[in-house]
């Protein structure tokens, strides 16, 4: 697996798209690409220590991504606005916003990253080999 900047998903079609949650219940989320080529991306955070990192929500229908080409694919992040939620625990945070659009509608993936500070609180995007 190797990481790639997720504007790199601009201009791929887009055949299927899951969401895989840890049996045990524990933030650990993972978005699975699939692209009609059969090419194959994943979206997560590999978890250590004194950290969560999991999707807080999706707007948008994730069907409207697939079948069509990728119009836009933008990542932005915030660190100053807590978005109503009780993080008062961790001494960091990081909100970051994965958006992604075609000509059918547009998808915004919210991501919420806590720690005590020393680790890495956004997601990654690996595509596997």
């Amino acid at each position: 697996m190797k990481i790639v900047d997720f504007n790199q998903l601009k201009g791929k079609i887009l055949k299927s798209i899951s969401l895989l949650k840890e049996e045990d219940g524990n933030d650990c989320d993972k978005l699975i690409f699939i692209l009609s080529n059969n090419m194959r991306y994943e979206m997560f955070h590999s978890q250590d220590c004194c950290e969560s990192v999991s999707i807080d929500d999706i707007e948008g229908d994730l069907n409207d991504l697939l079948n069509t080409p990728i119009i836009s694919a933008e990542e932005t992040t915030n660190s100053d606005d807590k978005f109503g939620k009780d993080i008062s625990e961790y001494d960091s945070f990081t909100w970051t916003f994965y958006k992604l659009a075609t000509t059918k509608g547009y998808v915004t993936i919210k991501w919420l990253g806590t720690s005590n500070g020393c680790y890495s609180e956004t997601a990654n995007l690996y595509i596997l080999d």
